[in-house]
């Protein structure tokens, strides 16, 4: 009887119902498949899946019940529009239009008419991809088909049905597309949430144009005062082959970082009067035309087979499926901002997004608004830094002899830890030396911090003013670590095994040196007084990076719990959270990666040094025209994450005798009899140390580095013949690599 059945089985998956061809196609592109990989999964010919899905043959046993499987499951994923089929979807939906534009925004001039969205159908999504967010998963997956543009002048499409309230229909579709060519040739543009978008465009000029009235990408701003973010193009090789562009730049334009003028791609824009930023056309590029009004034309190109994707921050994004970059790369966008360039460039054009120069200002006598300086930003002017501020071959030292050193009565020198001691015997009786890795240090040290808006006024013999931004050239050598205070107590610690707060080598100041406020300020928390020399003071100030550090702070939470990682959790919870998260989604753990990068890279940008070959000491540079470039708001930060550090350091020895062995930059490493940091932070009752060691997710807390055997420390550091050798470089592998390039 078993046999009969199977044989009735077989004949009703030979007839099983299949949807009609251009149904077939549509489904697998919703779901971001090739025909290749249907075609392996199915263990046929990519030949034989396009004769599938254009007609020209039917499926038959065994692969037809497997194929059918597959349709329906897509199907229920990217159901089609009730009131459509599937082949009605290849037509034009006749268009809304609403006859009035939107106002324009106080202050700016009358705009012109705003870019058109595409029409769309609509399919309910009831499971998301894993790397989706919480604002993505919610968005229903759709699929586009080029409709008619419409030429009549001041309308604006009406927003697409499934559009959330609130979102202006010019960027209904998400703030970028990865695009694409299928195996038809057909260029396709992969947007968050799922949608894709059919593209029309036959040359790059013809791109950029359909970028800006029909694909309705973009990102709102992120300030009042602010601008929308401009929509962004990412193109896989296969894109930049049918626009033009190399696959990838030869080892000339990689060293250059970019195209050569004469380069067809960029003749044909200028043809089509687009402009090119002078960073040119390189792996990020901006193409615009002037601004009317309160308008702009710019569209931002990603290219990563240009390297544009760091692989240290951004792993190995680059080779993702275009549904699945442009989800990851969406993902960034909504919790961060639409990239901008290099994670670096994206976290300073984050404080530029989040505090604009300029604002609109109230009417005058005539009714007319004009505009003016923002109050809290840095402006739209660079300023000057001190002396003593700017970096070796600054303009500013150009009168120097050729070969001074400056020394640190000449150079403020505010850097992370490189620190490291030998372990006491004691020390050497414990089995484990573990580190602790604080999260988002250099974030931590940006809230709540006071920098200076404008710029510097010179003072001799100042009195100290703890809420004064700027730097001072004052003696810390009288500071003595073996007596602290803290609070409102003085405590006693063995001083030779603490790092001086004031250096970040570690070592005792010699005599007077250059520092930044918060520095100076430590020395007056540890109960000792300060005398400044002279000081570089900015009367003009404000907590500039607060906005920064919350818009960054969210979504480093928002995606580690999103990974299972937790706010709430307690000290055992999250170091077994934290055990492998990278793995739980590993397109999320890149999208944490490259938020810590924006972060870091962010205050670094903020001193950017000169590049290039063409450069001489004593010449300006491109980036000392930007208001961006203070490097006393990144040395503040600095000394502030150093001395967040420290502090937590000195609490800790004090409470529990314990010191720490080495420090590299944000990592700790203390000696332990247990391999875990329980096995050495004093919780009591699950509640830490008060102003000390917490473990946890938010920034300024700490998590889990690393844990090796004491044994494998004192090896390193014999063979090596290297007794102060950083093993906090080490701790979190292990391995150690060339110790002399400090690798």
């Amino acid at each position: 009887m078993s046999e009969l059945f199977d044989r009735v089985d077989a004949l009703v998956a030979s007839r099983a119902s299949l949807p009609p061809p251009e149904e077939r196609r549509r489904l697998r592109k919703a779901h971001g498949l090739t025909a290749d990989e249907v075609a392996e999964a199915l263990g046929v010919r990519r030949a034989t899946v396009s004769a599938w899905e254009s007609g020209k043959t039917e499926p038959r046993p065994p692969e037809r019940d497997a194929y059918a499987r597959l349709l329906n499951k897509l199907a229920e994923l990217y159901p089609t529009s009730p009131n459509s089929s599937a082949a009605a979807q290849d037509t034009a939906v006749p268009e809304t239009f609403t006859g009035t534009p939107a106002p324009a925004e106080a202050g700016s001039a009358p705009t012109a008419p705003a870019p058109e969205a595409p029409t769309t159908t609509t399919a309910e999504d009831p499971q998301p991809r894993p790397t989706t967010n919480a604002a993505a998963a919610s968005r229903p997956a759709r699929t586009v088909r080029p409709s008619a543009t419409s030429r009549r002048p001041g309308a604006r499409k009406a927003a697409p049905a499934n559009t959330p309230p609130g979102t202006d229909p010019r960027m209904a579709n998400g703030p970028l597309a990865v695009v694409d060519i299928d195996d038809d040739g057909q260029v396709l543009a992969y947007c968050v949430g799922g949608l894709i978008l059919d593209v029309p465009a036959k040359s790059l000029p013809s791109l950029v144009d359909w970028t800006l009235k029909e694909a309705g990408l973009g990102q709102p701003k992120l300030s009042g005062p602010g601008k929308d973010a401009d929509p962004l193009l990412v193109l896989t090789e296969a894109a930049c082959e049918r626009y033009g562009l190399p696959a990838a730049l030869t080892d000339e334009e990689r060293l250059t970082g970019r195209l050569p003028e004469g380069h067809k791609v960029i003749k044909q824009l200028a043809r089509a009067d687009w402009k090119l930023t002078r960073r040119g056309f390189g792996p990020w590029a901006r193409i615009y035309r002037p601004a009317h009004g309160s308008e702009r034309s710019c569209v931002q190109l990603c290219i990563p087979s240009w390297h544009a994707l760091d692989t240290r921050h951004w792993d190995g994004a680059a080779h993702l499926p275009p549904a699945e970059l442009a989800q990851l790369l969406g993902t960034y966008a909504s919790r961060v901002m639409t990239p901008r360039g290099s994670t670096a460039v994206t976290g300073l054009e984050l404080m530029t997004a989040l505090h604009p120069p300029t604002r609109a200002s109230e009417p005058d006598e005539s009714g007319k608004r004009h505009s003016e300086h923002n109050p809290g930003s840095l402006g739209k002017d660079p300023v000057d830094c001190a002396p003593c501020e700017a970096p070796d071959g600054h303009p500013l030292l150009a009168d120097l002899p050729r070969f001074h050193v400056r020394g640190p009565a000449e150079k403020l020198f505010e850097e992370a830890y490189d620190w490291a001691r030998p372990l006491t015997d004691d020390e050497c009786t414990k089995r484990y030396l573990v580190g602790i890795d604080v999260n988002m240090a250099f974030a931590a040290g940006a809230n709540g911090l006071t920098v200076g808006l404008g710029a510097p006024t010179h003072v001799k013999n100042p009195a100290f003013d703890p809420k004064l931004p700027g730097s001072w050239l004052v003696d810390l050598s009288h500071v003595d670590l073996s007596r602290a205070k803290i609070g409102k107590e003085w405590a006693r610690l063995d001083g030779s095994l603490l790092p001086s707060p004031f250096t970040p080598s570690g070592e005792r100041p010699a005599g007077p040196a250059w520092y930044a406020t918060p520095t100076v300020a430590y020395a007056v928390e540890l109960g000792y007084d300060v005398a400044p020399i002279e000081a570089w003071v900015r009367y003009d100030n404000g907590r500039y990076l607060d906005a920064w550090y919350t818009r960054l702070r969210d979504a480093y939470i928002a995606t580690m719990a999103d990974l299972g990682v937790h706010a709430d959790a307690s000290p055992e919870e999250f170091l077994a959270a934290m055990d492998g998260y990278r793995d739980r989604d590993p397109q999320l753990a890149i999208v944490v990666s490259a938020i810590k990068a924006t972060v870091k890279g962010g205050i670094g940008k903020l001193r950017e040094r000169a590049r290039g070959g063409g450069w001489k000491p004593g010449q300006p540079w491109p980036a000392l025209n930007r208001p961006t470039w203070r490097p006393d708001i990144r040395a503040a930060v600095i000394s502030r994450t150093r001395i967040n550090m420290h502090r937590k350091i000195v609490k800790h020895a004090a409470f529990t005798g314990q010191y720490p062995v080495a420090i590299l930059s944000d990592c700790a490493v203390y000696a332990a009899d247990g391999p875990s940091p329980l096995d050495f932070l004093p919780y009591r009752d699950g509640k830490p140390l008060p102003g000390g060691w917490r473990l946890g997710v938010s920034p300024g807390m700490v998590k889990h580095e690393g844990t090796q055997t004491v044994l494998w420390g004192e090896g390193v550091r014999d063979q090596f013949n290297a007794p102060e050798l950083n093993l906090a470089r080490y701790i979190k592998t292990g391995e150690v690599t060339d110790v002399g390039s400090g690798e």
